[in-house]
């Protein structure tokens, strides 16, 4: 059996950078990570979720949290999947940006979010990551010791192309940071996880921040972990914690042969096209 160990971090966001960043050290440095092979955090876990706060605490490449994700990566020997930050481009755009390290603290991965949470709820819920962030235009896959994986962030899931094409790059888990909130919470996050599980025979990791009544934007919480057939094999309540869970990669191959659903795919009437870098 070739398994792996995630830490899922349910974190509490606070308003100060370095609060945060103290925090994520005290949490994986207090056991969260024991066992673990990769550490998972949430979308946007250094700053409150908040647009006009995306600017205020946006960095570039290897500021301050990328420093804090790939030094705790490198000191407890794990991987890192840095769920996002706001990112200051080097075209002076900001990004919802998820960099990804090895256990040496090295980066091996980069995802920008590509669709941006733009909503007008009939008057009821108003949101738009337009307003400050810009999206980003790719779906790549990052290679381990295990296989090869994938990010995308939140909003993304809703696209079953977001999920598909890293699939069929050779995505065997695909990470998915996110901050659902009140309604689309307890409408759609686990139906989102398992049913992306499902189309594409993978594991989905989602890992959310902690609910927060106070906040002005309140996450959902409840980070999950769904397998290739669909089911839940983890699911975390609203408050801030942590969750260790095993995965079985041959198990993809075995769901994979069960039920042959890409290797079925009729590439000859549709086609997706991918890279792989």
């Amino acid at each position: 059996m070739h398994s792996i160990k995630i830490a899922s971090l349910q974190l509490k966001v606070y308003e100060d950078k370095y609060e945060n960043i103290e925090r994520l050290a005290e949490l994986v440095a207090g056991g969260a990570a024991e066992g673990a092979d990769i550490i998972s955090l949430p979308e946007i876990w250094n700053s409150p979720y908040q647009t006009d706060l995306f600017p205020v605490n946006a960095e570039p490449e290897q500021g301050d949290s990328w420093l804090a994700m790939s030094t705790i990566a490198r000191k407890n020997g794990v991987y890192m999947v840095g769920g996002s930050i706001p990112e200051l481009g080097e075209d002076g755009h900001i990004y919802n940006t998820c960099y990804v390290f090895d256990r040496e603290g090295r980066q091996i991965g980069k995802h920008r979010k590509v669709h941006l949470f733009d909503i007008y709820a009939h008057g009821e819920q108003v949101f738009k990551e337009s307003d400050t962030l810009t999206a980003g235009s790719s779906f790549d896959t990052f290679g381990t010791e295990w296989c090869r994986m994938a990010v995308n962030i939140c909003f993304d899931i809703r696209f079953p192309e977001s999920s598909r094409i890293p699939a069929l790059a050779g995505a065997k888990v695909i990470f998915n940071p996110a901050s659902f909130n009140m309604t689309t919470g307890p409408a759609h996050w686990e139906l989102a996880f398992r049913q992306r599980a499902v189309e594409n025979q993978v594991y989905m990791v989602g890992t959310a921040a902690a609910h927060d009544p106070d906040a002005g934007y309140k996450a959902y919480g409840h980070s999950i972990i769904t397998d290739p057939w669909g089911r839940v094999l983890m699911q975390m309540d609203e408050k801030e914690g942590h969750a260790i869970t095993e995965i079985d990669l041959d198990y993809v191959d075995e769901v994979r042969q069960r039920l042959p659903l890409l290797s079925a795919r009729r590439t000859d009437i549709y086609d997706l096209h991918y890279s792989v870098l």
